[in-house]
């Protein structure tokens, strides 16, 4: 079990401002912003088991993301602290507006409920691990 760490330290706060940018930055399709709040960029995406690792892979990421879902967005529902991450519960939403080579755009919205667990060397943001469930996002928009 990790050990959490007391609440209010600079360094909880400084962790903190950097996801709060990061997701900013995502809501903007920043990003040059968003890849500039990690020292090294990596999600690994649990619902879907992808990886994507370094500015190139995460750059296609997020372009791929905004194809088929161009106004994608975060909100902060909660937000915990631990010794080497902040997790972090989020509304994830967006409308399917893209078209790929196996489906049609559908124009619906979802919104599913996702956590993420931001992972930190010290200040320095080396990765996201984010959690969804696929299912909940294909029943909305199928």
């Amino acid at each position: 079990m990790a050990r959490v760490t007391p609440i209010g330290t600079k360094l909880q706060e400084h962790r903190e401002q950097v996801l709060r940018r990061l997701l900013a930055a995502q809501n903007a399709d920043d990003t040059a912003a968003a890849l500039a709040c990690f020292d090294h960029p990596r999600y690994e995406l649990i619902g879907n088991q992808r990886v994507y690792d370094g500015d190139d892979e995460v750059r296609h990421y997020y372009a791929v993301t905004r194809r088929y879902f161009p106004d994608l967005s975060f909100e902060v529902i909660e937000v915990h602290h631990a010794d080497d991450a902040v997790v972090c519960e989020l509304w994830m939403t967006g409308t399917h507006l893209g078209s790929g080579p196996d489906f049609e755009a559908t124009g619906r919205r979802f919104r599913c409920r996702t956590a993420v667990i931001f992972s930190f060397v010290g200040e320095r943001l080396v990765g996201a691990r984010v959690y969804y469930d696929t299912g909940t996002i294909a029943r909305q928009l199928a």
